[in-house]
């Protein structure tokens, strides 16, 4: 069975020289196995105020929100962000993070006369969008490492690995012929 450790240290190719400094440092420890797990335990040093927390948490749901399988929640990725931050990051690379999350509260205040933790998911993807588009303040800085912290929080995580995506060892016969249509997950190995 494939563990956190092992998915980190192979996220590094996903991302390449994009990847988000935290992420890389701790993919780098996983792969010397310099450090225990890195998901356990609070975090070290409190990084969000609970109004940041919430709309992280909001935000985190809408990148990988649940379908079929379980979404970011229930994998836990709010937790690991924090830890992340927390422990893996420089004070420095907390900032877009935190300036991000402050600008789509500001954002949807003014727009939705609520903070973005209340508002509907929908207007949850459209503070997203402006984000993700820079038209907010710090959006673009704040974006792609939310992102990615996201997904390497989710597809790292137990239900990540086990429940969506499919872990095969090996995955069988080659079929040049097999219809798309009949793959049911993406296969990992």
């Amino acid at each position: 069975m494939i563990d956190r450790r092992d998915a980190l240290a192979g996220i590094v190719a996903m991302f390449g020289s994009q990847l988000f400094a935290p992420i890389a440092r701790a993919a780098g420890a996983a792969s010397q196995q310099a450090f225990g797990v890195i998901n356990t335990g609070p975090p070290t040093v409190q990084v969000f105020t609970p109004a940041q927390k919430a709309v992280m948490i909001a935000l985190s749901d809408r990148v990988i929100p649940a379908t079929d399988t379980p979404g970011a929640i229930a994998a836990e990725v709010p937790q690991y962000i924090e830890k992340l931050l927390a422990d893996w990051s420089e004070p420095s690379d907390r900032v877009p993070i935190i300036a991000g999350l402050d600008a789509i509260e500001a954002r949807s205040r003014a727009d939705y006369k609520k903070g973005a933790a209340a508002v509907t998911p929908a207007q949850q993807d459209a503070l997203l969008t402006l984000a993700m588009n820079d038209t907010i303040p710090g959006g673009a800085a704040f974006f792609e490492p939310f992102r990615q912290m996201v997904i390497v929080g989710y597809y790292t995580s137990e239900i990540g690995i086990t429940q969506e995506r499919e872990y095969l060892p090996v995955p069988g016969q080659y079929d040049g012929a097999f219809l798309y249509s009949k793959v049911n997950k993406v296969y990992s190995s």
